[in-house]
């Protein structure tokens, strides 16, 4: 006997809820909308200092989605899930975002990207923490990949900017650490997630701010204003919830893929609208670093493909 209803399921026109469509709408948001926010970020810094930038982004965007997902009905976080958004803010948009800001007042946007890239290198090694320790072919690819990052640190972009260098590692790593540590915490459904996050990281950067003599420009530039709002509807709202899907519903590895596509668009848009330029040793150490998270990657594909074979 035929089987109809599988034939029907398989040329039924997939929903926009199916994972098969929004993992990779939110994988092609990821890539092409935070590989933009970096040049975002270097004209909103034209007027408004580095971590206000980042508080008012986030709070703007918190209170616009919170607002709007309440307006729907959608439950407000339990208090342990409000804890855990707010860890886990304050590692990924409070010092991940707030010290990538910070740094781009040093060096250009692309660097910044580049230097980012090396997220997933840390988020390995992080995921041993809880047992999942990299094999043999995740361990040479870590070390092509940090090889990158001490290339990238000779060139002259962050070699002239020791502050920007550790600000920029130091908010990958935090990044890679809040990533891995969410994965197994009972955090906000959904995009409530986005909002708590949002809303919690934005008060902790306008309170360090404030407190570390940063003040509001009296009469910012369109172009900076343009800007920010670009970086709190489509980095902060749309991208972030793309990210925040994608960690929960697809591999690690796929989700943070991103890190191989932003850097080279942030390059590419720094050139073109910002007259950026790259040296020698920017372009290698880019080169190397995208080389180990590609050994990284193919690595966790051949695991996984080997523990389905067993199974």
């Amino acid at each position: 006997m035929h089987d109809t209803s599988a034939s029907d399921a398989a040329t039924r026109p997939r929903s926009l809820t199916d994972p098969r469509v929004l993992i990779p709408l939110s994988l092609l948001a990821l890539y092409v909308i935070w590989g933009s926010t970096y040049l975002g970020i270097r004209f909103a810094l034209e007027s408004y200092p580095p971590f206000l930038l980042a508080g008012i982004r986030f709070l703007g965007a918190g209170v616009a989605l919170y607002g709007f997902l309440r307006w729907r009905g959608m439950a407000a976080p339990t208090p342990l899930q409000w804890r855990n958004a707010t860890f886990t803010g304050l590692l990924l948009l409070g010092m991940g975002n707030g010290l990538v800001c910070f740094a781009e007042e040093r060096v250009s946007s692309g660097i910044a990207a580049v230097a980012v890239a090396s997220m997933p290198l840390f988020a390995a090694l992080f995921t041993g923490m809880y047992g999942q320790w990299p094999n043999r072919r995740e361990s040479v690819g870590l070390v092509i990949g940090f090889v990158g990052v001490i290339v990238l640190n000779l060139g002259s972009s962050l070699s002239g900017s020791r502050l920007g260098a550790i600000a920029l590692l130091v908010a990958a790593m935090c990044w890679a650490f809040g990533s891995a540590w969410s994965r197994r915490r009972d955090m906000p459904q959904g995009p409530m997630n986005t909002a708590a996050q949002m809303l919690t990281a934005s008060v902790a950067l306008l309170l360090f701010g404030f407190l570390s003599g940063e003040r509001l420009p009296a009469h910012p530039t369109m172009h900076a204003t343009l800007a920010l709002i670009y970086l709190a509807v489509f980095g902060s709202i749309v991208a972030f919830s793309a990210y925040l899907y994608v960690l929960k519903h697809a591999r690690p590895a796929l989700a943070t893929s991103y890190a191989y596509v932003n850097p080279p668009v942030a390059v590419l848009l720094g050139i073109l609208l910002a007259g950026e330029q790259l040296g020698p040793y920017d372009l290698l150490g880019m080169a190397i670093i995208l080389g180990g998270l590609v050994v990284i990657t193919l690595a966790k594909q051949k695991k996984q493909v080997g523990v389905a074979a067993s199974t």
